[in-house]
């Protein structure tokens, strides 16, 4: 039987914030935006080429706004997912490299693959890593 992980709920705030943050400064993609009521509100994104969505909203989940920490996501070049979230505003970490002593900066010219990573928080402060790895089996 497989096992798949298709939806993590975000604890925010504000929706139309958090919709507004993921989806023009992360290019997630607005996969539906359903409002019930004053006190139910759910929008669902996925990162572009993703398996995996997030959901924020109200009245979705009893947990504290920026709470949820340990987020990540995976790209193929770390420093051109950098320079697209600088360029969107997005207040990021510069590039750091984890070793046997824990995260330090990288260094220029150094290996990334598995390595790399920036972090980032959204506007309620949940925290996000972006982690560079460059080919899966």
């Amino acid at each position: 039987m497989e096992w798949t992980l298709e939806v993590v709920v975000v604890p925010v705030s504000d929706v139309d914030r958090a919709k507004t943050f993921y989806a023009e400064k992360l290019s997630f993609n607005v996969d539906h935006d359903t409002k019930v009521s004053d006190e139910y509100h759910v929008v669902q994104l996925t990162p572009p080429g993703s398996g995996c969505s997030i959901v924020v909203g109200k009245g979705v989940v009893d947990m504290t706004p920026g709470s949820l920490k340990g987020l990540q996501l995976v790209v193929k070049d770390i420093h051109a997912a950098r320079a697209q979230l600088v360029e969107r505003g997005v207040e990021v970490s510069e590039v750091q490299v984890v070793d046997a002593s824990g995260f330090r900066p990288a260094r220029d010219g150094e290996a990334l693959n598995n390595v790399g990573f920036v972090f980032f928080s959204d506007p309620d402060g949940n925290g996000w890593a972006v982690q560079e790895i460059r080919a899966r089996d």
